[in-house]
């Protein structure tokens, strides 16, 4: 059982509608079988494509490598740190040599060098321009055609150089060698030598300029630290002489000096605490003194006297004489006092002044001693950075000699033996491929966007109906060569083609065989008719009276088949204005009768709808075992959609890739409007060499030997 036969008759829409969530392989494989020739063309013209450009228009390139090794770890000749510090070694460090191996000033000492601005290769303006390339398309057809003229463009020598550069980058190409320090620089180019020379240069000239800026930031350093020692030298004996005349213009003692100076300051100020403590003493001492004098008292002066002797005296003194002598000695003691006073005055006065003195002496000191330390530092710090500087100097003069590269050449690359490309057997094998996908995809793009039917099963599952016959094309050029061709090949395929057609039909209801079919189709030339004719033949054959009616009174093209002369259709007799065995024509050698339309000034449609069209038929099934009805195509008109109301079956025709899926369904879906009910479909004028050529030979021509001509 098909698939189509699971699909109810009334809904022709409903396998169109269905979606189709799955990829079928088996039937994706087998739209690539069937194109297998397609696919096998397209493979073969890619291939000699691809052999064509690879040995004939494919330039031979060569390609080589020389490594360059970074050293991160370098032995010095000399113990002293280096100027100009060496690579890291990290991958920022090696990032950026990668970087100055492809720099344009490296790659331009490289063009100088070899002279590349003279090569053709490198220098564009150098080679000829080929009148199939699109520069000389372009400027033929600007000259030939537009009229213009054309002038070749003037390039500066500066444009040139930096044209060749970027020509040179785009074939050279550096990489780092993963877990390492070693650069591959690989040159392509169409000369063996010259791959190798470039590549060879190109690491020379690194490791030269390393070598060469070395020297170059050396020899600014020197020339800068040469400037500098050269200031320092003049801060610092400016410094040393500031210091020198400080020192002999001043008396500044040490120190060491300023500090005991210091401490006979505190002494003096102790001694005159001392002496201004004994001051005031003599000075109570004298006034009491005197006051005890002034009260002429013997015992008052002699307390206050505050003496042995004094105390003794007063003993004494009983007599004048032994007062005065008492009077004299207080005097005296009064004057010793006095001068006591007076000298412990002196001493203070004498001890604030050097005081005075010793003070303003240690300040202006202290001053100067700082002024002189300052210069002191002022004139180390000057030695020292003299010193710096005239040490790096040195160290640079000696290592303006030493300089050595952060890289060495680990291999210089070779002369290639042979070309790197074009790889032949790599773009014959991805051009065979590319043509075989390509011819995959032509084959799959034509089936999915085919929008024709070309096998039974494609329209059985895209309108719901059964298929009951297949009839191939009729190799006939002319309608009348049809019935010539079909009479004398009974056993060719149209003919059993016809015959099976017959068989669905009787067999389709073996209670109630149909009598009056009706033959139409969607669109004109769609070959009903020829299968009408055929179909009344066949019918013929088996001893049946059949009558062949052409119900299309609009396109009548019947008699191109039989030649009958002019005479009165089927709507006189229809109408009664003839009878009917005067309207139709025998055929001796169809074995049957023909009613031909006739052209009328009424509407075909009010005919056909008419009671007595149904009359006319329920006529015809009496008289007549089958009555077949050749209508007009059910979308170009009306008039099968009312024929069909009144036949007992519908034969639908569809023609092989040619008419359109919606066409089709559109044609069905009018019968279904109406409730024309189509016994099935017939897929007409199959093309043996087209359905070999869309690769639906092993199904449709494998029995077409079975049947002769």
């Amino acid at each position: 059982m098909t698939r189509a036969s699971l699909i109810t008759h009334g809904t022709p829409h409903a396998e169109a509608h269905k979606p189709e969530d799955e990829i079928d392989l088996g039937k994706l494989f087998g739209v690539l079988w069937r194109g297998k020739l397609w696919i096998a063309l397209c493979g073969i013209l890619a291939l000699v494509a691809g052999g064509y450009y690879a040995f004939k228009v494919a330039t031979p390139i060569y390609t080589t490598s020389a490594s360059v090794a970074l050293e991160t770890r370098q032995d010095q000749v000399v113990d002293i740190e280096s100027v100009v510090s060496g690579i890291s070694g990290d991958q920022v460090a090696i990032n950026t040599e990668v970087e100055v191996l492809r720099s344009r000033r490296l790659i331009g000492k490289v063009v100088t060098d070899l002279d590349l601005t003279q090569d053709p290769e490198f220098n564009r303006t150098l080679q000829e321009t080929s009148s199939l390339s699109l520069g000389g398309v372009a400027a033929a057809v600007r000259e030939n055609i537009l009229g213009q003229t054309v002038t070749e463009p003037v390039y500066t020598d500066q444009q040139i150089f930096d044209a060749v550069i970027t020509t040179l980058l785009t074939k050279i190409s550096v990489t780092n060698i993963r877990q390492s320090y070693v650069f591959r620089i690989t040159v392509v180019t169409e000369n063996p030598e010259k791959s190798a020379l470039i590549a060879n240069r190109l690491a020379e000239l690194y490791v030269e300029d390393q070598i060469a800026l070395k020297f170059e930031k050396t020899a600014e350093a020197t020339e800068w630290l040469t400037d500098r020692v050269a200031e320092l030298q003049i801060e610092l004996e400016t410094s040393e002489t500031q210091l020198k005349d400080f020192s002999s213009n001043t008396d500044l003692i040490s120190p060491e000096g300023l500090v005991a100076l210091n401490r006979q300051l505190k002494d003096l100020r102790e001694r005159q605490s001392d002496l201004t403590t004994t001051f005031a003493t003599m000075d109570m001492r004298v006034s009491a003194l005197k006051a005890a004098l002034e009260t002429g008292d013997l015992s008052q002066m002699a307390a206050a006297a505050d003496s042995p002797e004094f105390t003794r005296l007063l003993g004494n003194a009983t007599t004048p004489l032994t007062q005065e002598v008492f009077r004299n000695q207080y005097d005296a003691l009064i004057a010793r006092t006095e001068l006591e006073r007076s000298r412990a005055q002196t001493q203070l006065a004498t001890v604030e002044l050097s005081i005075v003195e010793l003070s303003e002496s240690i300040e202006t000191q202290s001053v100067e001693l700082v002024a002189l330390q300052q210069l002191q530092r002022e004139a180390e710090a000057s030695r020292l950075i003299y010193e710096f500087f005239l040490n790096r100097l040195k160290e640079t003069s000696v290592q303006q000699g030493l300089q050595q590269a952060e890289s060495r050449i680990l291999s210089a690359a070779v002369v290639p033996n042979g070309p790197s490309a074009p790889r032949i057997p790599i773009i014959l094998v991805l051009s065979l491929l590319l043509g075989l996908m390509a011819g995959a995809a032509i084959v799959l793009l034509r089936e999915f966007s085919q929008n024709t039917f070309r096998v039974a099963e494609d329209l059985e599952a895209r309108t719901g109906y059964a298929v009951i016959g297949q009839v191939p094309l009729i190799p006939a050029r002319h309608r009348k060569k049809v019935l010539t061709y079909l009479q004398d090949k009974p056993n060719s395929a149209a003919a059993e083609a016809i015959r099976n057609l017959r068989t669905s039909l009787l067999l389709a209801n073996l209670d109630k065989p149909p009598k009056v079919i009706m033959s139409t189709s969607s669109i004109p030339g769609e070959g009903k008719t020829t299968q009408s004719i055929a179909l009344a033949l066949n019918l013929a054959g088996l001893g049946k009276k059949v009558l062949l009616i052409e119900g299309d009174i609009r396109r009548r093209v019947m008699n191109e088949y039989f030649g009958i002369p002019e005479k009165p259709g089927f709507l006189s007799v229809m109408l009664g204005e003839v009878a009917l065995r005067d309207a139709l024509t025998t055929l001796p050698d169809m074995k049957c009768d023909v009613l031909l339309g006739e052209k009328s000034q009424t509407n075909a449609a009010d005919i056909f709808s008419s009671e007595r069209f149904g009359a006319f038929l329920d006529t015809l099934r009496g008289q007549y075992d089958f009555v077949i009805i050749d209508t007009p195509p059910v979308l170009a008109v009306t008039d099968a959609r009312i024929i069909g109301r009144w036949v007992d079956t519908t034969i639908y025709t569809v023609r092989w890739d040619s008419t359109s899926h919606r066409q089709v369904l559109d044609g069905l879906k009018a019968f279904e409007q109406v409730g024309v009910k189509v016994a099935g479909l017939v897929l007409g004028q199959i093309s043996a060499r087209g359905m070999k050529k869309y690769g639906y030979g092993d199904s449709y021509g494998a029995y077409q030997s079975y049947y002769t001509e």
